[in-house]
């Protein structure tokens, strides 16, 4: 008789002991971006296994953007996806920057217009007063990872000089030209099909999907000064997040 209350885990298959192993060899470091994985053959001998297998293996760690292949020369360890820490309240240029990437914005928008339902409602004004609203197409190391719609309060917005928002971030100019000191943000997170414009500025196909971000910022005083949405690439670029238990 069995003296434990659990049953044993579950046998892990063929294939994903091979995909595990690869990806423990990545993540440790062992393998370093544009190294070379080992062959089929090399893995169907080392593990005992069919080429079908080994193929699996190797398919589920390019779906996960850990490997690409190159037709003739094999599979490779891929560059690990810039990402953004949403822990903390900082701008894009100011977190990829850091990281050592480029960055650059594509002003497509910089106009006065009344504020809608969801915009007043976001920014605690009224219906139809005037609002500064702003489209970017940031770019990141020269590829297109997001296109971010941006709505400020008036007071502020027409302060916003328009050749800063080629390579600064809205958040840097508030609080360092416009003397507003950042406090918290809100955020919602979905996934939505990207519309004909946003995939024509994403470089992607109508419908593909995209993650979408809907931002409030609000100033140390707790008002709401920063009503956007991103909507992101997600095979160019992560979000990441570290969450603790209360």
């Amino acid at each position: 008789m069995n003296g434990s209350l659990h049953p044993p885990p579950p046998q892990q298959t063929l294939h994903g002991r091979i995909r595990e192993d690869l990806r423990e060899r990545i993540v440790r470091g062992v393998l370093q971006p544009n190294d070379r994985v080992p062959s089929e053959s090399e893995l169907m001998a080392q593990y005992g296994v069919s080429r079908i297998t080994v193929r699996q293996a190797l398919g589920d760690l390019q779906s996960a953007c850990m490997i690409f292949k190159v037709a003739g020369k094999g599979s490779f360890v891929a560059t690990p996806k810039p990402f953004q820490d949403l822990a903390q309240l900082q701008g894009f240029a100011e977190a990829m920057n850091a990281s050592g990437h480029e960055t650059f914005n594509q002003l497509l928008q910089l106009r006065s217009e009344p504020a809608s339902a969801a915009v007043a409602q976001a920014l605690a004004l009224a219906r139809g007063v005037p609002v500064t609203a702003i489209q970017r197409v940031r770019y990141l190391d020269r590829r297109p990872v997001s296109v971010d719609f941006t709505w400020l309060p008036q007071s502020l917005g027409s302060r916003i000089r328009r050749d800063d928002l080629a390579t600064r971030d809205i958040f840097a100019m508030l609080e360092t030209d416009l003397a507003t000191p950042l406090g918290h943000a809100d955020l919602a997170i979905d996934a939505v099909p990207a519309a004909a414009d946003i995939a024509a500025h994403l470089d992607i196909d109508p419908g593909t999907p995209v993650l979408h971000i809907e931002r409030l910022t609000h100033d140390r005083d707790g008002r709401p000064i920063d009503y956007e949405h991103l909507y992101c690439r997600p095979d160019q670029f992560q979000y990441r997040l570290r969450l603790h238990r209360a």
